[in-house]
C-alpha cells in the first residue's frame, strides 16, 4: 500500500478503482501499521469503494486490523445519495465507550485506603465472559426501558442522578432506538448482564491526575492536579456482538437486490433510507443505550465503594462513545449534508461552541477520554475547531499484539507482580487476561496522542495515570 506524505502526521492514500474517494491516515510515521503483519491500511483503502462515501476514508493514529473497516476507521456516507450503513463500521461491542470520574480526593487521602477501595471495587463490580449484573431486570418490560431510556432510564429508577445525564454523549440515550428490530437472541443475551464490565480490554480503573496541560478547561472539565478519578471502559456486552452478527448476515444477503458491490463481505451494507438501513439503526441504537446503561450501573456500584471507603463522591466528567454510526450534518464541499458517521474505535471531538455540547462546556470543547493500556497513563484530550475527519479523533493506544501473541511474550513472566511492582493494585484477573493487555500489547498512547494532536484532531487536557484496576 503506497503512502504520500503530506505532513508528519498525515498520510494520503491515492485514489485507485474501484475506491470513489482516497485514503487519510492519521499518524507518524513510526505508528504506521506493519503492511506485512497488520492489513488495515488494505481495509481503509476497501472502505473508500462504499456507496456514497464523502471527502476519505479516514484512519486514526491508533489504526490496526479490524472486521471489514480498521479500528480506529472513521468513514460518512451522504444519506440523499444513497450512501450505505455498514454494521462492520461499528464493530460488535457497539457504543463500546469511556466514562471518567472525578472523586473530591487526592492521592495521598486515598493511599491508606486503597486496599479497601479495591477490594470493594472488585466485589461490586461484576465482569467475565459469563452472567452477572448490577441490575437484576424483572422482566422484559424494564430492558426495553434500558433499551429505549439508556442512561436516562436507569437514573429515573434510582442509579445516579440528573446532572450525570448532561455529562453524557446525546443526554444519556439515543433517541431513535428501535427494540423490536433486535432479535431474540440478543436479547436473551443482554438480558442478564446489565452492569457488568466484561473481558478482553475492559476494565474499572483508579486513576491520579498526573499532569494538567491546560488548567482552563480542567477546571471545566472539573479536574485538577493530584485528584483520584475512576474511568470505567466497556460496551454493549452479548447484545451488541449479536446485533453486529445478525445484521452483516442479513444485509450480505440484499446488497445485490441494491446493485452494492464491496471487496470484502465484512464490509456489508445497505442504503442508509434502506428497509434493511432503518431497521440496523434502529437495533444499533437501541444497543447504545444499553451500553450506556451498563456504565451508569457500574458507576452506580462504584460511587457506593467511594461513599462507604472514602467518604468521598464521584462526579461525572463524562461518558463517550467510541464505536457507533451517527445521523450527523457536516458542511461537506461548501454544502450542509446529512451524513451516516462511522467511527469504529474512533472518538467523537466536539469543539467549543457546538450546539450539542452542554452549557457548562461550551467554552471548553467536548471531553475526550484517551484509556491506555495497564501500567500506563490515560488522557483527556478536548475538541478543537475545524478539525478534519467529522469532529473524530483516536479511541486509545490501538493493538500492535494479538492475543496470543501478547501471552507468548508474557511467558515466564507475572503480570501481577509487574504492575504491584509500579505500585497498581490489581483485582479479578487471571494471568492469562492481564497478559492480553499489558502495555507491550499496544503503540506507545503518549506517541498515539502526539500524533492525533499534531493533525489538529484534538488537544491535551490532562494525563491520568493507574492506581488500580478491576478487570474481567
Amino acid at each position: 500500500m503506497e503512502l504520500v506524505a503530506e505532513s508528519p502526521y498525515r498520510f494520503r492514500i491515492d485514489r485507485h478503482d474501484p475506491m470513489r474517494v482516497p485514503g487519510v491516515v492519521f499518524a507518524s510515521e513510526s505508528l504506521l501499521p506493519d503492511a506485512g503483519a497488520d492489513k488495515s491500511l488494505e481495509q481503509v483503502a476497501n472502505v473508500a469503494t462504499l456507496p456514497g462515501i464523502v471527502e476519505a476514508s479516514y484512519a486514526m493514529p491508533d489504526v490496526h486490523w479490524g472486521y471489514g473497516f480498521p479500528i480506529g476507521g472513521v468513514a460518512a456516507t451522504d444519506v440523499e445519495a444513497d450512501g450505505v450503513v455498514s454494521p462492520g463500521g461499528v464493530g460488535f461491542d457497539i457504543s463500546c465507550g469511556v466514562r471518567l470520574l472525578a472523586a473530591d480526593l487526592d492521592l495521598a487521602g486515598l493511599r491508606p485506603r486503597l486496599d479497601a477501595v479495591m477490594d470493594g471495587l472488585g466485589e461490586s463490580t461484576p465482569r467475565g465472559m459469563g452472567k452477572g449484573a448490577v441490575w437484576h431486570l424483572t422482566g422484559r418490560a424494564e430492558l426495553d426501558g434500558v433499551l429505549r431510556g439508556g442512561s436516562r432510564y436507569a437514573v429515573e429508577r434510582g442509579f445516579g442522578v440528573e446532572r450525570d445525564l448532561a455529562r453524557c454523549e446525546d443526554h444519556g440515550a439515543v433517541d431513535d432506538a428501535n427494540p423490536a428490530e433486535v432479535s431474540e437472541r440478543a436479547i436473551e443475551r443482554g438480558a442478564k448482564q446489565v452492569g457488568s464490565l466484561g473481558s478482553g480490554n475492559h476494565f474499572l480503573e483508579v486513576q491520579a491526575v498526573e499532569e494538567v496541560y491546560d488548567e482552563a478547561v480542567a477546571t471545566a472539565f472539573g479536574l485538577r492536579p493530584g485528584q483520584i478519578c475512576v474511568m470505567i471502559h466497556c460496551g454493549s456486552r452479548g447484545l451488541g456482538h449479536q446485533i453486529c452478527t445478525d445484521y452483516v448476515r442479513r444485509m450480505e444477503k440484499v446488497m445485490r437486490r441494491y446493485a452494492i458491490h464491496v471487496p470484502d463481505r465484512q464490509l456489508a451494507c445497505a442504503p442508509v433510507a434502506s428497509h434493511e438501513g432503518r431497521a440496523y439503526l434502529g437495533a444499533m441504537a437501541a444497543a447504545a443505550n444499553y451500553a450506556r446503561a451498563n456504565r451508569q450501573l457500574l458507576t452506580h456500584a462504584a460511587r457506593g465503594v467511594f461513599r462507604r471507603v472514602t467518604g468521598s463522591d464521584l462526579d461525572l466528567v463524562y461518558d463517550i462513545s467510541h464505536n457507533l454510526a451517527k445521523i450527523e450534518t457536516h458542511g461537506t464541499d461548501g454544502d450542509a449534508r446529512r451524513l451516516c458517521v462511522h467511527r469504529k474505535g474512533a472518538t467523537r471531538a466536539l469543539p467549543p461552541r457546538h450546539p450539542d455540547l452542554p452549557r457548562d462546556l461550551r467554552d471548553a470543547g467536548q471531553p475526550v477520554l484517551i484509556p491506555g493500556s495497564m501500567g500506563t497513563g490515560s488522557y483527556v484530550l478536548t475538541g478543537v475547531p475545524g478539525s478534519p475527519a467529522f469532529a473524530s479523533t483516536c479511541h486509545g493506544a490501538g493493538r500492535v499484539q494479538s492475543r496470543k501473541q501478547a501471552v507468548r511474550a508474557e511467558r515466564g513472566l507475572d503480570p501481577r507482580r509487574q504492575l504491584a511492582e509500579q505500585n497498581i493494585a490489581v483485582r479479578g484477573a487471571s494471568r492469562r487476561g492481564l497478559a492480553e493487555e499489558m502495555p507491550a500489547a499496544y503503540k506507545d498512547i503518549s506517541a498515539v496522542v502526539e500524533a492525533a494532536e499534531g493533525a489538529g484532531l484534538c488537544r491535551k487536557v490532562a494525563r491520568l495515570v493507574p492506581i488500580g484496576v478491576v478487570k474481567g
